[in-house]
């Protein structure tokens, strides 16, 4: 694998101008490529990277503020982390997975913050309560046994749970005005949770990463082709939007990281590990409030238990939110239907991602999932008096008229193929590779650019392994986290240790 990295040269056989060979290409101009740049230059300060985004803006689709969920996505508050097992009890492993992926975000950030190559982190992260809020009896019991099972981990040691209508009341005020006292109700506090900018952030790694010696990236600029000359190669063309003209880009390895454009991207590879692989589109909405005495009377995000067929993005929350250096507040979101792969994509998206290695998988995951499709039709035909009944369940004395409807964005879930069932609708995310290593391709929504460090240590690891195994670059990746290579879920001194070094360097309440 490490040919690939060794210096090549090559006459080009194409008549548009042609790009000198680059160690490193990037599709895509959101977290993912942002993070897994700064994160190579970080390791190997030589490299060559180029990146091509066909926005005119840098995280201007998933990664974007309005666009993202906006939460350090670390299980403290998500109930689909915390299925409840047949006999009862709670599985927390997805929960400490998901938790101990988020602390690897936050000691990357800290690194980069300490080393000087982040601006001020208050400009993308706080500190902010991440909340649970159930009601009735059965909700009650479940959130009670769910707080006890993540008590035995360190990563969720200081949680609170509390069934007291006034304690909760003091914690989220909206919540509980108006509300029937005689409905149990209950509600888990974690202090230490954070509101994450991601968008801001992006940009931030963005200049950060564009300064360096050897990076160049290019907006407004599409992938059209890919082609795999026999050196290993990988030739691209790519169109200037702006101009119209054609230029083939080189590169001996290239990251796919197009959001919801990177699976029709994985297609065109023409790699045999991109077979059927599908995408189901689910677009969102927000209610956002816009009346300031409301917004400063809420402190907190608050994740509900999600409706029975919905998919993950779509999970309840009254979610406090630092956009543009003002305090916000969202409701949602509400899921709906859309054949485009990006927001600001096309129609035609969906009936062009469909070829003949994934119409199986996509036919039994349709039919696997009916329940969801009507969940999602059901959404789309909302009215907005249907909206504001399920903010009142969580803001019982919502008015409508402080609150306008904006639209979130756009998510493809994966779908693959499946021995036993033919196809499977996942809800996660999932890193395609090539057998050698010289591509791999980011798929899914959630968590997504919460585990975004997680998701590039393990990339590297994979498609640089011979690198990656050196003393040089095992030492550096232990710079950037210190608890690399180790399960914080084991170690509660060294989750201590780290959570104590990432508030320190990104300024976060304790």
């Amino acid at each position: 694998m490490a040919c690939w990295l060794s210096p090549l040269t090559m006459t080009p056989t194409d008549s548009s101008p042609t790009k000198p060979v680059s160690d490193v290409l990037l599709i895509g101009a959101g977290i993912m490529s942002a993070t897994l740049g700064v994160l190579l230059k970080a390791l190997d300060p030589t490299l060559t990277i180029s990146g091509y985004e066909r926005l005119d803006a840098v995280a201007a689709e998933s990664s974007d503020a309005w666009n993202n969920a906006g939460t350090g996505h670390s299980a403290f508050c998500e109930l689909n982390y915390t299925p409840e097992r047949p006999d009862g009890s709670i599985d927390i492993s997805k929960a400490d997975k998901i938790a101990e992926q988020f602390e690897l975000s936050k000691q990357f950030w800290s690194t980069l913050v300490l080393e000087g190559q982040l601006p001020d982190p208050a400009a993308f992260i706080h500190t902010i309560p991440h909340m649970s809020f159930v009601w009735g009896a059965g909700n009650v019991e479940y959130l009670r046994k769910r707080h006890a099972a993540l008590l035995h981990s360190p990563l969720f040691q200081g949680m609170e749970f509390s069934t007291d209508p006034t304690q909760i009341a003091a914690w989220i005020p909206l919540v509980m005005d108006g509300r029937d006292p005689a409905t149990p109700v209950a509600a888990t506090y974690m202090p230490i949770g954070t509101d994450v900018n991601f968008g801001s952030l992006t940009r931030s790694l963005s200049d950060y990463l564009k300064a360096l010696p050897g990076v160049d990236f290019h907006l407004g600029h599409e992938v059209e082709s890919f082609r795999r000359k026999d050196d290993g190669i990988w030739r691209l063309k790519i169109r200037n939007l702006a101009t119209d003209e054609t230029l083939i880009a080189r590169a001996r390895f290239v990251f796919i990281g197009a959001g919801g454009g990177s699976l029709p991207l994985l297609e065109k590879s023409g790699i045999p590990e991109a077979n059927g692989f599908g995408g189901f589109p689910v677009s969102g909405q927000w209610l956002k409030c816009r009346n300031p005495a409301v917004i400063a009377r809420h402190e907190a995000k608050v994740y509900g238990k999600p409706a029975v067929g919905s998919p993950p993005m779509s999970m309840p929350h009254l979610d406090t939110r630092q956009i543009n250096g003002q305090k916000e507040l969202l409701f949602g979101p509400y899921a709906g239907f859309s054949t485009k792969f990006l927001k600001k994509g096309s129609y035609t998206d969906l009936f062009k991602s469909i070829e003949l290695g994934n119409i199986r998988p996509l036919l039994y995951a349709g039919a696997r999932n009916l329940g969801l499709t009507k969940y999602l039709i059901g959404q789309v035909l909302q009215t907005p008096q249907e909206r504001t009944a399920a903010l009142r369940e969580y803001y019982p004395e919502a008015n409508p008229a402080d609150w306008q409807l904006a639209v979130a964005g756009q998510r493809v879930q994966v779908i693959k193929k499946d021995k036993k069932e033919g196809g499977v609708l996942e809800f996660g995310t999932e890193m395609v590779t090539a057998a050698d290593g010289s591509i791999a391709a980011l798929l899914g929504a959630s968590p997504g650019a919460s585990t975004a460090v997680a998701i590039m240590f393990d990339l590297v690891q994979k498609c640089f392994p011979e690198r990656a195994a050196s003393p040089a670059w095992q030492a550096r990746f232990r710079q950037l986290a210190p608890s690399f290579g180790k399960h914080l879920a084991d170690d509660p001194a060294l989750t201590a240790a780290v959570r104590e070094r990432s508030h320190q360097a990104l300024r976060l309440e304790a």
